[in-house]
């Protein structure tokens, strides 16, 4: 397969799930509980202000009718009108998306300069305690739940020994250099509630490619010519290892999405997350649409490049 086709596949593949998320998050929203005409109508209003102002959101029409002109906006880059604000939802999505990116970039991060180490390290030394210990913490880390952890850190750093503030993302009244300090001191605990979630998996992975990579014959002839281990380990075993962790890094970012949703919450952090909860209590459909539409060409984007990626560092893939 050429490599302009093998490409091409993935994008369209990538399209393919984008429109199949935006029709789903349309009709779900549909089904919640709740009238959303009282997010824009007041119950003081005289029925034909209610109806006027029903046309102008849409709301009168039938379903199918909703959903032809919700796709035909977004074909325009049109995401609508916050019902609840009354400003674009792409305003409210440009105020928020700056915060989640730092939080999940952050996380992100920390995942791959904490996991790679300790997945090598227990790779290394494999059967022993600190490999016993690695799989354990990685086992423990894959079954916590994104709330629980949030709401233990901020119990012990930020109330029990208020180390850290325990939420929202800077605190008011600091400007200059004290206003990063600030923004840094607020990111500690949702970046770490979500890096703890992530890294079982990740130090996991690194840990059984690098241990299969360590059994291949060119490793053993390397060993043989008197190549140094720690070289053998780090310049031509991890490398092949890494193969599978990067493809689980576009992965783990749907994940860290999704978590950043629970985390945001929890933190009150003023993130795309955090928005989402506030839409779904005030039953804002703009808002929602354009959030979940978002987050989905998110992770849609980062598993597409990543498989790409992953096809030009290994041409197997684009032969298969």
């Amino acid at each position: 397969m050429s490599v302009a086709l093998f490409v091409l596949r993935r994008l369209g593949l990538g399209l393919l799930t984008v429109w199949f998320a935006v029709t789903v998050t349309f009709l779900l929203l549909r089904l919640l509980p709740g009238d959303p005409a009282l997010a824009v109508a007041s119950p003081n209003m005289t029925e034909e202000a209610r109806a006027a102002l029903l046309t102008q959101y849409g709301l009168d029409r039938p379903l199918p009718t909703q959903y032809a002109l919700y796709l035909g906006q977004l074909l325009q880059g049109n995401l609508g009108t916050s019902f609840t604000q009354s400003v674009p939802v792409v305003d409210v999505l440009v105020q928020r998306l700056p915060w989640t990116l730092l939080l999940t970039v952050s996380a992100l991060v920390l995942t791959v300069v904490l996991g790679i180490p300790l997945g090598v390290a227990a790779a290394a030394r494999r059967g022993g305690l600190v490999d016993k210990v690695v799989q354990v913490v990685g086992v423990t880390g894959q079954s916590l739940f994104v709330p629980s952890v949030g709401i233990l850190l901020l119990y012990l750093f930020g109330l029990r020994l208020g180390w850290l503030p325990i939420g929202g993302a800077y605190s008011d009244g600091v400007y200059g250099a004290a206003w990063y300090g600030s923004v840094l001191a607020h990111l500690v605990l949702p970046a770490l509630s979500l890096t703890l979630i992530q890294l079982g998996s990740y130090v996991l992975t690194v840990r059984a490619t690098l241990v299969d990579s360590l059994g291949d014959d060119y490793v053993v002839l390397a060993h043989a010519n008197g190549i140094p281990p720690r070289r053998i380990l780090w310049k031509h075993a991890l490398r092949n290892a890494l193969l599978p962790a990067t493809t689980l890094i576009g992965l783990q970012l749907g994940f860290l999405v999704g978590g950043a949703v629970l985390t945001e919450t929890v933190f009150a952090y003023p993130g795309v997350g955090r928005g989402i909860y506030e839409a779904v209590t005030q039953l804002d459909f703009p808002v929602l649409q354009g959030a979940f539409l978002l987050l989905a060409v998110t992770v849609v984007a980062a598993n597409t490049l990543t498989d790409i990626a992953y096809g030009f560092l290994d041409p197997r893939v684009k032969a298969s």
